[in-house]
């Protein structure tokens, strides 16, 4: 179960601490298929900011994660959802999805999977079904409601 929680557009002032929960959520994953590589974190992370469409996830007692949405023409592409552990497995990201899908209705959803990671189970569970394989990640993609 989860509790409140509210989104609001990410400030310069989250990068740090959004990059750091990028790397703990990361990290064993990324280095199970030998692509850690931090300075390449953080670029990635950079741009995705520097794009613009990032938001913190947050309650009154701070930063719970972080979610990028990129709108495209046909889709949106959901990319750095990103959850502090300890609130993992309790519903927080079937929620913050739900939040997003409401703000969005009637639009397809894509997001690129780290191959291998336990996260394209979650994913199956909120509609999303294999499109692609890329040489490290899987494509997802959810139909318009």
């Amino acid at each position: 179960m989860t509790r409140g929680f509210r989104l609001r557009p990410a400030a310069e002032a989250d990068f740090e601490a959004v990059l750091d929960l990028s790397v703990r959520v990361m990290r064993d994953h990324l280095e199970r298929i030998g692509r850690f590589d931090p300075a390449r974190r953080r670029a990635r992370m950079r741009a995705h900011f520097d794009a613009g469409g990032m938001q913190v996830i947050e309650d009154a007692d701070g930063m719970l994660g972080s979610v990028g949405l990129d709108q495209h023409p046909a889709f949106n592409e959901l990319h750095s959802l990103y959850l502090e552990p300890a609130r993992q497995g309790r519903g927080l990201g079937a929620a913050v999805f739900a939040t997003l899908r409401a703000a969005h209705p009637g639009r397809a959803w894509r997001i690129e999977v780290l191959r291998g990671s336990p996260a394209r189970r979650f994913w199956e569970r909120q509609g999303f079904q294999l499109s692609d394989e890329q040489p490290f990640d899987w494509v997802m993609d959810r139909p318009a409601d």
